[in-house]
């Protein structure tokens, strides 16, 4: 399998920063729900360091490829994996101390916000992982 590649355009180049928006690639095309999907058509910004972000200008048609694919399975884990994990221990944890029903599910709610709060504090370390290069069309 090849790398995960997203075609996007340069949005802002600084140093040797360059920021380019993406449009989220899906098989629209082939849903049946595609006039009511959430996700078409949603735009993010993927920042890539690169010793070459001079090359780079604004407007240019460029795709960005994640260069580790072993993250983005990393990736998939923490983010709906383990939260789905901290959320069914602490569910059933609770359940077996004896809690109310209402309790439980405050607990387990509060565990998963808990976990995405860790995530948060700790996505500078996770970035640093989180490899991507960029090359013109």
């Amino acid at each position: 399998m090849g790398n995960i590649q997203h075609r996007g355009i340069v949005e802002s180049v600084e140093g040797n920063r360059v920021v380019v928006i993406v449009e989220q690639q899906s098989a629209c095309a082939r849903c049946h729900a595609q006039g009511v999907c959430s996700q078409k058509g949603e735009r993010r910004s993927i920042e890539v360091v690169t010793s070459d972000a001079k090359s780079y200008s604004v407007g240019d048609k460029v795709v960005v490829a994640l260069l580790n694919r072993g993250m983005a399975l990393s990736s998939v884990v923490m983010g709906y994996l383990l939260p789905l994990v901290v959320l069914l221990a602490t569910l059933l944890l609770l359940k077996a101390i004896g809690l109310e029903d209402g309790v439980v599910a405050l607990g387990a709610i509060g565990a998963v916000a808990l976990y995405y709060l860790l995530l948060y504090i700790l996505r500078r370390e996770i970035e640093k992982k989180i490899e991507f290069t960029i090359f013109k069309e």
